[in-house]
């Protein structure tokens, strides 16, 4: 086992894993299953919008050279020959000294070219023929929506990259996708690691502890938009290891252990590495909780060794799992986003290294603030379950007060940026 660890800074380990130059792959899901999910292809439109000259109004549809010396004095009458609704079609071109009676959305009939509102006519009707009456002239296209008025045939409406959310899908239907091309969701294997987990449903036992890291894992997971599948619990014997994580290699896009990181008796994942062939990217990094965070690479797939201890754990994913994740789904965004907020209340711990406390977001007085969530230690996991940022404190110093102008990693805002360190 190679013992000797040079911490590497967050950024630097962050690009190392962002260097990774696997690209996401793609599938088509009918266009009700495409919620949530990114466009692998930019959205086209497939056909103008509207698709028809059509009337914003209900109103009459006419010639606008038969009112050009129409007033109050001079009024004009026309013979409306029919009335058509939205969906419908005029039987016959409007001629000259004619009008159709037409509702919202309907198309213009060929030979209008302008639109009277119901409240500026009125009408009358002589001998069973309908008539209108208009005492003021009208502009050719006045209260008409021209075709491609909206949008061209052929322009792209939505990039590639960019998730499904209503509006999008609203525009697909419009255009006639009842298949969507999507990103797929990476499928990501998960082991947890260690002799001294049990099961959710056992009870507990002396020296052992339930399986958090794995549950809390997944759901991480979910909420990334990929595809996690627990893998089993792996006890503290290297070949069972060994052989446990080299069979799953090629079932999955990234595979993730949580402990065995470390540089204790029973921490193998370093060796199971070593004797895998795969490249350690870094095998430590500074920054608390999190330090002994390792990740390598083999062929082309990384491996995530996470920290045995849940916060570690949970901070490890979301900064260095979460954006590959993103990069896989095709989102041109795929970091955190961060801000600026204030801290709410004490925080005197010294920082040797940067330090992403478990925090809560909330607001006082129309300031964004940021409070720690709980207990700040890397094996505590009643202080994750209020956490929606991180709250990053650099390292080199001695505490910080409230008041003070922190930053912020917000970790359910789905709006991301390009870069990691992008403000």
């Amino acid at each position: 086992m190679n013992l000797h660890r040079n911490p590497l800074p967050v950024p630097q380990a962050v690009d190392r894993v962002m260097n990774y130059n696997k690209e996401g792959r793609s599938e088509a899901v009918p266009l009700k299953k495409s919620d949530g999910r990114r466009l692998a292809e930019d959205l086209l439109a497939t056909h103008p919008v509207p698709p028809f000259n059509k009337s914003p109004y209900d109103g009459f549809a006419l010639r606008s050279e038969d009112t050009k010396d129409l007033s109050r004095e001079n009024p004009g009458g026309f013979r409306v020959t029919e009335t058509i609704g939205a969906g419908q079609l005029a039987s016959k071109p409007v001629e000259k000294g004619e009008a159709v009676r037409i509702m919202t959305g309907a198309e213009i009939p060929e030979g209008a070219d302008c639109v009277a509102m119901f409240e500026i006519c009125q009408t009358y009707e002589e001998q069973g023929v309908s008539y209108m009456t208009l005492k003021r002239s009208m502009d050719q296209d006045q209260n008409i929506i021209g075709k491609g008025s909206e949008t061209e045939e052929g322009t792209v409406l939505v990039e590639a990259g960019t998730r499904i959310n209503p509006g999008v899908k609203a525009l697909l239907a419009t255009f006639g996708y009842p298949e969507v091309k999507v990103y797929r969701k990476p499928k990501i294997g998960v082991f947890a690691t260690g002799t001294e987990l049990l099961d959710v449903d056992e009870p507990l036992q002396p020296g052992k502890i339930r399986n958090s890291n794995a549950p809390m894992i997944l759901s991480q997971i979910e909420r990334a938009g990929a595809e996690g599948h627990f893998l089993g619990k792996l006890v503290d014997d290297f070949d069972a290891c060994f052989r446990a994580v080299s069979r799953s290699l090629n079932d999955y896009d990234l595979l993730i252990t949580t402990g065995g990181v470390s540089v204790g008796d029973y921490d193998l994942m370093p060796d199971i590495y070593e004797k895998l062939g795969a490249q350690v990217l870094f095998n430590k990094v500074a920054m608390r909780p999190g330090s002994v965070t390792t990740v390598a690479e083999l062929d082309g797939q990384l491996l995530y060794g996470l920290s045995g201890n849940p916060s570690a754990c949970y901070v490890g994913f979301e900064l260095f799992t979460y954006p590959i994740i993103q990069k896989l789904l095709g989102n041109p965004k795929p970091f955190h986003t961060r801000i600026k907020a204030t801290l709410g209340e004490d925080f005197p711990k010294p920082n040797p290294f940067t330090r992403f406390v478990r925090g809560k977001i909330h607001y006082e007085e129309g300031k964004v603030m940021v409070s720690p969530a709980g207990m700040d230690k890397s094996n505590v996991v009643t202080s994750l379950a209020g956490t929606d940022a991180f709250l990053v404190l650099p390292g080199g110093t001695r505490g910080f007060k409230k008041g003070d102008a922190v930053e912020a990693i917000l970790l359910e805002d789905q709006s991301g940026q390009e870069y990691f360190e992008e403000g």
